[in-house]
């Protein structure tokens, strides 16, 4: 028996290979499904099954492409309505595999369809829980995503989801291994582990929800507060999953590497958002006037489905020479197929062509610094404009005294509130949400924004003043 886990970084998720004497399972398969095909054949085995976990928001999986090129089943749980053939499995269902077993346990609660699929082995023994968004390390399933298609409350499905945990999972023996489909850094769930693999035992120590002396309306409660709302991409991605999509192959092939001034007619002709991918301090030296920063080494799907409202919007693309599929690619997991190219070159091709392109004013933490102590020492009454664009959470927890919280989240909420003639610094932890707030602002004719380079880390280092006390009318 050999388990794998394929772990993505920029999307924190987790796919799994399972194979048994010759015999592949894939549960929650990434788009691009050549790799798991080519895992397959090297071990001189074939993919049988293709389990899913429920119809994922946050990202586009593979298993429609999957089956098309193997033949295998598609496997859902109980009350997956899907627009392509699959098999809905019913609860308990028991698939052999080799020599083990994998039985599904629907566990409803995050979507009406969730499952988790137990591994037996060889044996018949209990071995691992493959726990899609039911279970987290840390954490359990967000209730509230499902309410429109269920026609249910948050607080209906978190209901539903206690009792799946208490009667289907926290049964199982404290040494069953928890395979869950996130880690740390996904929006499925708030309080998520860095770590990607734990046990149940482990988990009924740690995890809040899964506390033995819990009631249902103590689960509720704890489980519902706090969520913020889900990026606008995600009812679209849970489209996609149950209806199906194009190859994603497909639309690498289609984009096309365009020189400057055709770049620069494709864009006026379509209304394509340029898209910016390198990195931030490469944008902030130059880059295409109203283009859009969000780097593809940082937080990248999450940013895109969060600030993107449009999956459907065209885009081209400005990326580092050489990652121009891998940027189509990416995109494509999370459902934004619609890419029409990219400039061939890179933005050095740009340049060279004699276009016009734009900055960002950055500054040190040391600079910033010396500037608010010149306003101190002069004594003057107005104070240098800053503006904090973390997480509600990291700025509760500390930050620059006197300035405000504007999520990089909700930037658009907070337009009124940056000035078009006075200058304005913007700090992040270590400067890749502050960009992307810059390049936003800058497209929306925001010129006086200045980033504050090396973020909130530099600033706690060279001992600028902050602070934890926070304005309740400060935070979202």
């Amino acid at each position: 028996m050999k388990i794998e886990q394929i772990y993505t970084g920029c999307l924190a998720q987790g796919a799994y290979y399972i194979e048994s004497n010759g015999e592949v399972a894939i549960i929650d398969p990434l788009r691009e499904v050549q790799p798991y095909i080519d895992k397959a054949i090297q071990n001189d085995a074939k993919i049988k099954y293709i389990f899913e976990t429920h119809f994922h928001a946050d990202f586009v999986s593979g298993h429609v492409t999957l089956a098309e090129k193997t033949g295998a089943p598609i496997v859902f749980g109980p009350n997956a309505n899907t627009g392509f053939e699959a098999h809905i499995a019913k609860d308990g269902e028991v698939f052999q595999l080799g020599e083990i077993t994998i039985t599904v346990l629907h566990t409803p609660g995050h979507t009406m369809e969730s499952s988790c699929y137990l591994l037996k082995d060889k044996d018949g023994k209990d071995y691992a829980l493959f726990s899609g968004d039911t279970l987290f390390l840390g954490d359990v399933g967000r209730p509230d995503l499902a309410q429109k298609a269920a026609n249910m409350t948050q607080e209906q499905l978190a209901g539903i989801l206690f009792d799946s945990l208490r009667n289907k999972v926290m049964p199982l023996a404290d040494d069953v291994i928890v395979y869950p489909a996130h880690g740390a850094g996904s929006a499925c769930g708030k309080n998520l582990s860095k770590e990607t693999v734990g046990s149940i035992g482990e988990q009924k120590q740690i995890n809040y929800a899964l506390r033995a002396n819990m009631t249902k309306e103590e689960f509720i409660e704890e489980v519902t507060d706090g969520l913020l709302p889900p990026p606008a991409y995600f009812p679209m991605n849970v489209k996609l999953n149950r209806e199906g999509y194009v190859n994603v192959e497909d639309i690498v092939k289609e984009a096309v590497a365009y020189d400057a001034k055709t770049f620069e007619l494709v864009a006026n002709e379509t209304g394509a958002l340029i898209l910016d991918v390198r990195h931030q301090d490469n944008f902030a030296k130059g880059h295409i006037p109203r283009s859009i920063f969000i780097g593809i080494d940082g937080g990248f799907a999450p940013w895109i489905g969060t600030l993107i409202v449009d999956i459907k919007q065209p885009i081209l693309l400005v990326t580092p020479k050489g990652r121009e599929e891998e940027t189509i690619m990416r995109l494509a997991r999370v459902g934004y197929d619609n890419t029409l190219g990219y400039l061939k070159g890179g933005f050095e091709t740009w340049k060279s062509a004699g276009m016009e392109y734009d900055t960002v004013n950055t500054v040190s933490a040391e600079i910033l610094k010396e500037k608010m102590e010149e306003k101190m020492e002069e004594k003057m009454e107005e104070k240098i404009i800053i503006f904090d664009v973390r997480k509600p959470g990291e700025y509760a927890a500390d930050h620059i005294v006197d300035a405000p919280s504007t999520p990089l989240d909700f930037i658009n909420e907070h337009f009124t509130e940056f000035s078009k003639e006075e200058e304005f610094y913007l700090y992040c932890t270590g400067g890749y949400r502050s960009m992307i707030a810059a390049s936003i602002l800058k497209a929306r004719g925001y010129h006086n924004v200045v980033d504050v380079s090396g973020g909130f880390e530099t600033i706690k280092k060279i001992g600028i003043k902050t602070t934890n006390y926070v304005c309740p009318s400060t935070l979202k």
